[in-house]
């Protein structure tokens, strides 16, 4: 790795002098636009073994750099790192390409070295934004390629079908002035937040949860519930803890919805932080509405009695987990795939650790639930880069070739070994995901069938759900397996994707499309404290230093910052799109 994100303080010094010199040189930049001629496919193909092949190496080794999104427990061999690992070496194998992080980061830290990069203009080869802003600002400076013509020719017919099951919606996100500028993550309708529950203390304690079997909870039970796991102390720690929240408390994004009160809010018909139409047509902030300040009002009556976490609003997202692993909180608000990267860590700890999902539905009986922003991640090829058509190869290679191989322990072992014990996604040379808008529904289908003997493991569609179906047979047979990577298959798919399965199928969903996932200009000035504004207003407001009507307080303080500002701006925006 060339530069690394643990950097000394000589090196942020730096690049924090980077900064200040920063809008000279992106105008600069900006100035010279034009004067890098991006290399064309054609160009391209004359350094490939076998030209415009969608999986073609090269004849010379090449050199890419990147910025690497990373996270805390990648689940890596000994030895194995980011940079080198076995998705790495398959790259190399696969394209004679040897891949070098520029920097690697995680979180916040990620975003904060993006930024540097953008503003010193010293972009690694290819890299991962995390917004269509982002996106935006590098097309305007002129620091990345127009990939509209290297998709056309080495995109493989299923990468592009993939994309394609948006309805034009994934590439849409990415295409700026009718050129495609970066090749976006997908993300489906992976909703509803879920309620985890320890079963294992269901079980000791004889409380019986969900009596219809629907999948479905009110607020009561989960309060009730608390007070139980709180009063009756099941991990026998001596310090059991309510239910902890991130400070952060809302998102707009099913997936990265662990420890938040989305799921509080879908009770009341709220959906904090999304852009709405009203029943006029104009646009509404979801966190001003009345739903939003009656959800408030639910949370700050639970911190009142000791329902949630008394340190609410001081935890990081690490120390909420570790209530988790040491038994002493066994409620989790959270996605689907929590149980893979979070909750296994409980087991770890404790081998009798079972959790169950459930959703929260409101007083009719509805899980209210948003369409999820189809594509808001982007990766992008510097401008100038000579293989900006390497970065389409390796889509292909992960979620076409990987994905579908029927015998990828024998075409690409190593790779075939991460997969089966569980190492973390992230560790592939992009981190994120490129599936069809139905194929979480449609893996779970192919689990279902496999395990039940309907089809061979050879009728399976993708390597991972193969992978899936032995690790959920090995927890069938022992409940009380060792197995961490059994365990949390289990419950990832057949407690968390079979619960999005059975209310999909009953028609329990209430969906709701937001009107705007994007950005607009004054948002760069203002978003950021208005956010914080936010934030710290609806914590004051839980943990009792404010009252409950300190909600029109913020909404008048919003509106008057800058939200009217922005609401104008989305609405024409919206109005221009029509």
């Amino acid at each position: 790795m060339s530069k690394n994100w643990s950097i000394t303080s000589k090196q942020l010094t730096k690049r924090l002098a980077v900064l200040s010199m920063s809008a000279l040189m992106v105008s600069v930049l900006a100035a010279c636009g034009g004067a890098s001629n991006p290399p064309t496919a054609e160009d391209a193909g004359q350094y490939e073994v076998t030209p415009g092949d969608p999986f073609s190496a090269y004849k010379d080794e090449v050199t890419v750099t990147m910025g690497r999104v990373t996270t805390a427990n990648p689940k890596l061999p000994a030895g194995d790192t980011y940079e080198n690992n076995a998705y790495t070496r398959l790259v190399k194998e696969a394209f004679n390409a040897q891949i070098k992080d520029q920097f690697e980061a995680n979180g916040e830290d990620y975003s904060r070295q993006v930024s540097l990069a953008i503003a010193s203009g010293e972009l690694p080869d290819m890299m991962r934004v995390d917004s269509k802003d982002e996106l935006k600002e590098l097309v305007d400076n002129d620091l990345i390629e127009d990939m509209t013509e290297v998709y056309k020719e080495y995109a493989t017919d299923n990468i592009k079908q993939i994309y394609d099951s948006y309805d034009g919606r994934a590439l849409d996100n990415a295409t700026i002035d009718g050129r495609l500028m970066g090749l976006p993550a997908t993300s489906l309708d992976s909703a509803p937040t879920m309620v985890w529950v320890r079963q294992d203390w269901l079980d000791v304690l004889g409380i019986k949860l969900d009596a219809d079997g629907d999948g479905a909870i009110k607020l009561e039970d989960v309060e009730k519930t608390a007070e139980e796991f709180l009063k009756k102390d099941p991990g026998q720690t001596g310090k059991p803890v309510g239910i902890p929240f991130v400070n952060t408390l809302n998102t707009t994004d099913y997936n990265g919805s662990a420890y938040t009160m989305l799921g509080v809010a879908s009770t009341q018909g709220a959906f904090p932080q999304y852009w709405m139409k009203g029943e006029d047509g104009s646009i509404v902030y979801g966190s001003t509405t009345e739903e939003t300040k009656q959800m408030l009002g639910v949370m700050a009556d639970w911190f009142k009695r000791g329902i949630i976490d008394p340190q609410f609003g001081t935890r990081t997202f690490d120390d909420i987990t570790a209530l988790y692993t040491n038994g002493q909180s066994g409620i989790a608000f959270g996605p689907w795939h929590i149980p893979d990267w979070g909750l296994s860590n409980t087991k770890q700890m404790d081998k009798h650790a079972k959790f169950t999902a459930y959703t929260l539905e409101d007083a009719d009986g509805k899980v209210n639930v948003a369409h999820a922003n189809p594509s808001g991640q982007f990766i992008v090829v510097r401008k100038g880069y000579e293989h900006p058509e390497l970065a389409i190869k390796i889509i292909n290679l992960f979620y076409d070739k990987l994905a579908n191989d029927k015998d990828v322990a024998t075409s690409m072992p190593e790779a075939a070994k991460y997969l089966e014990t569980g190492v973390d996604g992230s560790t592939r040379p992009f981190n994120i995901e490129v599936n069809s808008a139905t194929s979480l529904l449609d893996d779970y289908s192919d689990i279902v069938r496999g395990i039940k003997g309907e089809i061979g493991l050879d009728q399976v569609r993708t390597t991972e759900s193969k992978n899936n179906i032995g690790s959920i047979q090995t927890y069938l047979k022992d409940q009380d397996t060792d197995d961490l990577t059994a365990w949390s298959k289990y419950h990832s798919r057949m407690n968390g994707v079979g619960l999005i399965d059975k209310l999909t199928q009953e028609g329990k969903f209430n969906w709701m499309t937001p009107a705007f996932s994007g950005t607009t200009p004054s948002m760069k000035q203002t978003w950021a404290n208005l956010t914080k504004m936010e934030q710290e207003s609806f914590i004051k407001i839980i943990t009792g230093a404010e009252p409950l009507d300190y909600f029109e307080t913020f909404v008048s303080n919003w509106k008057k910052q800058g939200g009217d500002q922005v609401i104008q701006e989305i609405e024409a925006e919206t109005t221009s799109q029509k």
